[in-house]
């Protein structure tokens, strides 16, 4: 018998306070690689805190995080945090999670293109020639090759958030976190953006979508975590969290939401 396979991530007791407010209470998270993972719960919730603490763009104050299970060295900060033990180690694993943003994070005074290549280059060290050919691809991919040589400014929402996709496809992740990658668009916008989400998913990427598209995220998801007031209230596989949810307050959160028992399309 095989043993069981190692998790792509995997997040142990994930804490994080902003002095006397406590966000995040104990989360225990795992993804296996093809997993796409969606986390939803209301506004204030701690997932988009949660998100950035497996990436340490938020240091979180207890907890342990393995990447392919290597874990993350991390010690205590003055501050009483975690951060980095091994700064070398932290952006070696850190280049491996990818980070697509609500509001794009675009440089303005660079092209779409410069804007991919620069941390292929910068970071992995690539000849401009092979980012340029790795980043055409990509827009291709995203939908996006007439736009290579444009600065953001002159993009629409949707198509600064595909060329941020693209972007952090350049780097060649294994695994992508979305944090509410639709929440800045306007609404007929949305749907282009959950079209290359949904295209990623089919292609059997490691994904972790902090969305409040609740019938995008049952189309699209493999397993669901419901966060309620910094704690995992509920968790398993969509058709149990949307359909038919054991806890009162998913049960109520789903009722808001009015997406139980409906035909879903992307």
């Amino acid at each position: 018998m095989k043993p069981p396979a190692v998790p792509a991530l995997e997040a142990r007791g994930i804490k994080k306070r902003y002095g006397a407010l406590e966000v995040l209470k104990g989360i225990d998270i795992e993804a296996r690689t093809g997993d796409v993972i969606s986390i939803i719960g209301t506004s204030g919730s701690g997932k988009s805190t949660l998100l950035r603490c497996l990436n340490l763009l938020e240091l979180p104050d207890e907890g342990a995080i393995r990447l392919h299970g290597e874990e993350m060295r991390l010690k205590r900060q003055r501050n009483g945090g975690l951060g980095a033990a091994d700064a070398d180690q932290i952006s070696r694993l850190r280049a491996n999670l990818g980070f697509v943003f609500q509001n794009f994070n675009l440089w303005p005074h660079m092209t779409v293109l410069e804007n991919i290549i620069e941390a292929p280059m910068t970071v992995l060290g690539l000849k401009k020639a092979d980012a340029i050919a790795r980043a055409e691809a990509l827009l291709l991919k995203v939908g996006m090759a007439d736009k290579a040589r444009s600065y953001p400014m002159m993009l629409s929402g949707g198509q600064q958030q595909r060329a941020a996709i693209a972007r952090t496809l350049a780097m060649e992740p294994k695994i992508i976190l979305f944090d509410e990658p639709t929440s800045a668009l306007d609404p007929e916008m949305v749907g282009e953006v959950l079209n290359v989400i949904h295209a990623l998913a089919d292609e059997g990427r490691t994904m972790l979508l902090v969305t409040h598209e609740m019938r995008f995220a049952r189309n699209v998801s493999t397993h669901t975590l419901f966060l309620d007031a910094g704690r995992i209230e509920e968790q398993g596989p969509p058709e149990q969290i949307f359909d038919n949810p054991n806890s009162q307050r998913c049960r109520s959160f789903m009722a808001s939401q009015n997406v139980q028992s409906r035909e879903l399309h992307v």
